[in-house]
């Protein structure tokens, strides 16, 4: 059975024995050419080599250069035309068949200035063509993480709903409608795409509503982007705990942008 590799545990180099290319350089030029050689071959396929190993070898330089560079450090990276910025924890790749299996843990994550607290993506049936650009195939990605209930009460209130969301001191939901005079505690969670909420108590310009009038019909979450699919999504105290499945999604980037971005630490971008 394939199992996880570490990339800093295999040096590409071994694998394409390129060999060193300290030749003729001043001392600070060969520290730096020591500290980025793990690059080199990114250098060649980019200019087109082409080898049987040439998956292997790209998919082990990037994970094992964003690793070194970045691990435990922030990152930053524009993905599909979305900015991230995250501390990377965990970056590791296993062959799977013909294509790669990636699993990454992000945390104290800024999606499109939405917080999330930690995030791991397990993205399936990951093929790379080489070419100029690069392109990544990725057959399904799954996320499991953890956001703050007022993280997704302050997005939610930025949606174009009737209620004016917050959070009561018991951790339950405040909704307060904007033009019915209606505030209600109320729980929510998501399965399978399905909202549902319960209502635990309810005001109508002050008076109590019966309990037996509490009802909210549940509500078909479609058509999200990527044809998402939210597996669950409840409740855990002042967090939200989630799963969400994407389906395939296809990128690009430049190797050569890829490969400055990690030396200078800069931003990487998939487009």
């Amino acid at each position: 059975m394939a199992t996880y590799f570490d990339p800093t545990s295999w040096s590409p180099m071994r694998a394409v024995d390129l060999g060193k290319r300290l030749f003729d350089q001043s001392l600070l030029e060969q520290w730096l050419s020591f500290t980025t050689a793990w690059m080199d071959p990114v250098a060649d396929l980019g200019a087109g080599t082409v080898t049987a190993l040439m998956p292997d070898v790209l998919m082990t330089v990037l994970s094992e250069g964003i690793l070194s560079r970045f691990g435990g450090q922030e990152v930053s990276a524009t993905l599909l035309g979305h900015d991230l910025h995250a501390t990377l924890q965990v970056l590791k790749v296993r062959r799977r068949g013909a294509h790669f299996q990636t699993k990454t843990v992000l945390s104290r994550m800024c999606w499109d200035d939405h917080p999330i607290e930690q995030v791991t993506v397990i993205a399936h049936g990951v093929r790379l063509v080489p070419g100029v650009p690069t392109k990544a195939r990725v057959q399904q990605l799954d996320l499991n993480g953890t956001v703050t209930t007022e993280a997704v009460v302050g997005w939610l209130n930025t949606q174009r709903i009737d209620w004016q969301l917050g959070i009561a001191e018991s951790g339950l939901i405040r909704a307060k409608h904007r033009r019915r005079r209606i505030t209600a505690l109320v729980e929510a969670q998501v399965r399978d795409n399905l909202l549902t909420v319960e209502i635990h108590r309810a005001n109508w310009l002050g008076i109590r509503v019966p309990r037996n009038l509490l009802t909210a019909p549940a509500i078909l979450l479609d058509q999200l982007p990527n044809d998402a699919r939210i597996v669950h999504a409840t409740r855990e105290g002042d967090l939200v705990r989630f799963r969400v499945e994407l389906s395939a999604i296809t990128g690009s980037f430049d190797l050569a942008q890829i490969r400055s971005a990690i030396v200078a630490g800069t931003t990487l971008i998939i487009f």
